[in-house]
């Protein structure tokens, strides 16, 4: 196939970009590079520098390149960026997604995978959380990804629109050339690695006082690999299944304290920690329900264990100490 992939030089799509190439498809990449790295995206893509806000450029990407989908990454993704910021995320996200599709049914073009999020999810009924839980964004980043999944529900009514939307918590680990560079840096495991190699003295956890096995928040880590697997994974299925909705989560969840003793055993750091009070509208346990995806799409994650997520991204951040 010839994909397009928005946000392709950002932490995921990167990845996917290289799963895609690695498979044989034909890839353009597509970003504004605010959160990505021109050197993440893999020389075998064409690279296009552009914002979706940008409708003339979409308009001349889609009538050049032809593509047969699109896996649409790009987004501003912070769930605390999106508290202080609302207008951003019910704003920006929206608006450009809105562009990139209608750019896209103009020309032809009608499969598309969303890279949405588990954050619809924050006050879950069942554990693990599957895709007929309620849904109660958990912030406005939530809510504008909710909005683009609903979008997309009523243009496949109205226009036809083959789509997926995939959900799903904590990416995690790396390959071997791609890896998470951003700053801040606001995820567990770069955070954890960063006292290992030198760059903070301690981690801070927040809360040891959850109804959890050691009192610590547990949550779905999933590598990247995996993840840029399912959405191929759901682009090809889109030629038998017109709308799909998957979580995609790693079939159990670890501790704040498991992830770092497994980076202590990788690293031989003893990465010191201290404990301090709960952050508000932190749950105990979320963990996703990813059945549905292994059934349908046959998907089978490959780097589930912990030792394997957290190995990969020591190992990509110790060969890249300042990133890309």
């Amino acid at each position: 196939m010839k994909v397009i992939v928005t946000g392709g030089a950002g932490y995921i799509g990167s990845v996917a970009t290289e799963r895609l190439l690695a498979q044989g498809h034909t890839v353009a990449v597509y970003d504004n590079l605010y959160m990505g790295h021109r050197e993440a995206v893999p020389s075998d893509a064409t690279f296009v520098e552009g914002d979706l806000s940008d409708r003339g450029k979409l308009q001349d990407l889609f009538q050049d390149f032809r593509p047969d989908g699109v896996l649409h990454f790009a987004s501003h993704t912070m769930v605390g960026e999106s508290m202080d910021h609302p207008f951003l995320y019910l704003g920006d996200n929206v608006r450009n997604a809105l562009n990139l599709l209608e750019v896209m049914l103009e020309n032809g073009t009608n499969r598309i995978i969303l890279s949405s999020t588990a954050n619809l999810f924050d006050q879950p009924e069942r554990m693990p959380i599957s895709e007929t839980e309620r849904i109660v964004p958990g912030s406005p980043y939530g809510e504008s990804k909710y909005i683009i999944e609903r979008i997309f529900y009523w243009l496949h009514r109205t226009r036809g629109l083959r789509y997926a939307c995939l959900r799903y918590f904590n990416a995690s680990g790396a390959t071997k050339e791609r890896g998470e560079d951003r700053d801040p840096e606001t995820h567990l495991i770069p955070l954890v690695l960063q006292v290992a190699l030198g760059k903070r003295e301690k981690f801070s956890i927040f809360g040891n006082d959850y109804d959890t096995p050691d009192g610590t928040c547990v949550r779905d880590f999933i590598h990247i690999a995996d993840l840029a697997d399912a959405h191929i994974l759901a682009l090809e299925k889109l030629s038998e299944v017109p709308e799909m909705t998957f979580n995609l989560g790693n079939g159990r969840g670890f501790s704040i304290l498991e992830v770092i003793e497994m980076a202590r055993k990788i690293t031989g750091h003893p990465i010191p920690v201290e404990f301090g009070p709960r952050r508000p509208g932190d749950p105990g346990t979320l963990i996703a329900d990813s059945s549905k995806a292994r059934a349908e799409l046959g998907w089978k994650p490959q780097y589930d264990s912990l030792e394997s997520i957290v190995r990969s991204a020591y190992e990509w951040h110790a060969a890249h100490p300042d990133g890309y």
